[in-house]
């Protein structure tokens, strides 16, 4: 038996590759096929645009995929959420689908466009916040460089975005977030109740959130005797608590503890302060919690 997975092509392809190599799975891309290889011979792997991911598992020509939550709602797809997978193409955080309109356009609200047009990829997502906002505009299907499009095109664009830099390189302001999206694992309701396949899949989920827990954070390793352990351990911020090892000499204890990258060089003079020693610092794949 094998796990029909299907991994998304595209603008999240590179950052799902990486999240799957350190969770543990290689997975080999030919740029001439949309099969890649995996090293794990119960699943079977295929290149599918997010946009689509949702409909291919709902009607079972995959078991499981990875997809944003945006492209679920847009295709309306009735299929089972497994997890989420914080993460994307360039953060591991969420992504928001903002309305968004030239820095000198009169449009300050989403009222403010009752019979204008709406440029965006996200129709249907879009159709429905103007829906619950009592708003009647026309909505437009773009089919790529949605920011270039106001005001000559269109009176506002619904986009998708992380940071904002694109729309604000572009002379545009954000008016609303729409929707607050991020990446998840989805099943088919008929391969979730598969005891294997649901199984498989699982651990698949423990893997991969164990690998995005990881991000950005390291291991640290020191010895300390007993008689400054408690000024150590008031230095260190822990994950939940630091393991403490007994040394062969009774007198001296290891402590192994996970911390935020960006507080290493800060916490490492502590430290030593605090008459740690043999400080090492080391990368994690992930936490399995």
């Amino acid at each position: 038996m094998r796990l029909k997975l299907g991994l998304p092509k595209g603008s999240l392809q590179e950052a799902s590759l990486q999240l799957f190599r350190k969770a543990g799975y290689e997975i080999t891309v030919n740029p001439r096929s949309y099969f890649p290889h995996v090293d794990d011979d119960e699943i079977e792997c295929m290149l599918i645009r997010a946009q689509e991911m949702a409909r291919y598992v709902e009607d079972g020509i995959l078991d499981a995929g990875l997809t944003g939550k945006d492209w679920i709602l847009e295709n309306g797809a009735n299929v089972h959420d497994a997890a989420d997978l914080i993460y994307s193409k360039q953060t591991f955080g969420k992504v928001r689908w903002v309305l968004a309109v030239p820095e000198d356009s009169p449009f300050h609200s989403v009222s403010d466009l009752q019979g204008k047009i709406i440029a965006t990829e996200l129709v249907r997502v879009t159709e429905l916040y103007l829906a619950r906002n009592g708003v009647r505009a026309k909505v437009e299907f773009s089919w790529g460089a949605t920011e270039v499009k106001p005001p000559v095109l269109a009176d506002a664009i619904v986009e998708v975005t992380e940071t904002g830099s694109s729309l604000r390189a572009n002379g545009l302001r954000i008016v609303e977030t729409v929707l607050e999206s991020n990446t998840k694992l989805i099943v088919n309701h008929t391969a979730w109740a598969d005891l294997w396949k649901r199984q498989k899949l699982e651990t698949l989920v423990l893997l991969l959130q164990g690998a995005i827990q990881a991000s950005g954070k390291v291991g640290l390793m020191l010895n300390v005797q007993r008689a400054n352990l408690d000024t150590v351990l008031s230095v260190l911020p822990a994950l939940k608590r630091p393991t403490i090892s007994t040394l062969s000499d009774p007198d001296w204890v290891a402590v192994n503890t996970v911390i935020e990258e960006k507080t290493v060089r800060e916490i490492i003079p502590r430290l030593k302060a605090a008459n740690a020693q043999g400080i090492v610092e080391y990368p994690l794949n992930k936490i399995v919690l």
